[in-house]
């Protein structure tokens, strides 16, 4: 459980995956994931900071099964990684893509038939396996926790079904990491009463707290096991958004949920929630864990994170300047750029809206650029669902770096951008997720928006200016020549509909 140094990624994964600067942000990457419980290939479309998920399927192999007892992978489990392996280069020739990365973790580094089980697949596939040690494995997902989550603080935990890693991360890096047997399948093997286990997790979970040093941290849950204890946490509560990527728990209610699960029947949750009967066996262990990692290092929340290892190794080759970029806002300009009628026109409607929102945080702000951006990638959807098929996207599209409250946000102000009433809709129980006055600045945004994007094709500051004066609140509309031509009925509708949303009145000048 000691930190080791870190290696160049060229001599763990045979060179970056990108060779030149120029197709960073274009190049569809391979990735693969030989774990102890599944193989997983992920294919990225671009190497931008917030790639999409171009293809991803997930075989449960259960490579590990067993390996405490026998010392030697699972024998079907060799079977079943094997062939998914087979299919996996064979997908990743029929899409063109570059060699498939391929990380094997905690089965393949301490299985005595590990070495044996490479050169089995390198032969039988072409692919290499670049197996990585704990103290790289817990590097790696603390990685892709920072993708997804750039200002991340705290502790990364990844489960698998033969170890756990905890890394510090925080400022952009990954700091103290370390080991340990903490997976399901290792815990399955320990020998006596379910006392005895405990106090087996008590005593390595104590070793980790003294090479962490948790302080009250965030911890940030990493892996296949605690995902489906946080959906079943959502089931309990009734939570209404059901995406995992950073879904928060207080540490009070994530214990109740765990009697609750303790409490229940698996097969009742598992039909509840959709998840495979392999994955259900292992989360009792796994709450085992989580119970005794909440009470010994007390964190302040735990938050779930569905990036890991495999965009860790993304993480691993962005050079600093892309590393630095905003995920939500690079997502919401590819989207523009790829769906919109009139791409770049998002980046004009935000100059021209922004001074309604002076002084608005910066956390804020990005929301308000995020959605200027994205006004009009949906308008291929038909009218009567335009606003809803907005909503949607916004709260349940794979965007980093955007928490649920910020989700519904988005969501909401893209609905008033094509809609001006969100009285009766289906989607009434998510709103709850905001405070009243939340939803009424979205409600002002999405408006805002609705007359901005119609009131030109071309440039909306070159039509007029927008000038708020929020004590008085008073809006005024100062109109070009040109703008007097484009400020026809549907426009001044719309205008009037964002002053009653300001409850405000107006001003309307003619220069």
């Amino acid at each position: 459980m000691t930190p080791t140094k870190t290696k160049d990624s060229d001599e763990l994964f045979g060179g970056h995956l990108f060779d030149d600067p120029s197709i960073r942000a274009l190049t569809r990457v391979g990735v693969v994931d030989v774990g102890s419980n599944s193989v997983r290939m992920v294919v990225f479309d671009g190497a931008a900071r917030s790639p999409a998920y171009f293809f991803n399927e997930k075989v449960m192999c259960g490579l590990g099964q067993g390996l405490a007892e026998t010392g030697r992978l699972h024998p079907q489990g060799r079977e079943r990684a094997l062939a998914a392996l087979k299919r996996f280069a064979l997908l990743a020739k029929g899409m063109g893509i570059a060699p498939l990365t391929v990380v094997a973790t905690a089965a393949v580094r301490e299985a005595e038939d590990g070495p044996e089980f490479q050169k089995l697949v390198l032969r039988e596939t072409g692919l290499k396996l670049w197996v990585v040690d704990g103290d790289e494995e817990a590097r790696l997902s603390a990685q892709g926790v920072l993708l997804g989550w750039p200002d991340a603080s705290g502790i990364a935990c990844d489960i698998g079904g033969n170890s756990m890693e905890l890394a510090r991360i925080g400022g952009g890096t990954v700091g103290a990491r370390a080991t340990s047997p903490l997976g399901p399948f290792r815990l399955q093997q320990v020998p006596g009463s379910a006392k005895d286990r405990l106090a087996h997790i008590e005593r390595i979970l104590k070793d980790l707290r003294e090479i962490i040093q948790p302080d009250g941290d965030r911890i940030f849950l990493v892996g296949g096991s605690w995902r489906v204890i946080a959906r079943l946490d959502m089931e309990r509560r009734g939570y209404p958004l059901t995406v995992l990527h950073e879904y928060r728990m207080q540490p009070k209610e994530l214990l109740e949920t765990l009697d609750w699960i303790g409490q229940s029947d698996l097969s009742a949750l598992r039909s509840a929630t959709g998840t495979s009967a392999e994955r259900m066996e292992l989360v009792p262990l796994a709450c085992e864990v989580l119970r005794e990692l909440v009470r010994i290092f007390k964190p302040s929340e735990i938050d779930v994170s569905s990036y890991g290892i495999r965009e860790g190794l993304l993480y691993e080759v962005m050079p600093a300047k892309l590393r630095a970029r905003d995920p939500l806002i690079e997502a919401a300009r590819a989207a523009e750029m790829t769906s919109a009628r009139i791409p770049g026109f998002g980046k004009k409607l935000f100059h021209f809206l922004s001074p309604i929102f002076d002084g608005a945080s910066p956390e804020r702000e990005r929301l308000i650029r995020a959605a200027c951006l994205l006004h009009d990638t949906t308008w291929r959807a038909h009218p009567d669902y335009r606003a809803e098929v907005c909503f949607d996207n916004a709260t349940r599209a794979n965007l980093g770096g955007l928490d649920h409250p910020g989700r519904v946000f988005l969501g909401l102000a893209l609905l008033h951008r094509y809609k001006n009433n969100r009285a009766g809709s289906r989607l009434e129980p998510l709103f709850k997720l905001l405070p009243d006055e939340e939803v009424q600045e979205a409600e002002v945004l999405g408006k805002a928006m609705r007359f901005g994007a119609m009131f030109t094709m071309d440039d909306p500051s070159d039509a007029g200016s927008l000038h708020w004066k929020p004590k008085k609140r008073i809006l005024t509309l100062k109109l070009t020549r040109e703008g007097q031509g484009l400020f026809g009925e549907v426009a001044q509708a719309r205008f009037k509909s964002l002053v009653s949303a300001l409850k405000a009145s107006s001003e309307i000048v003619a220069d």
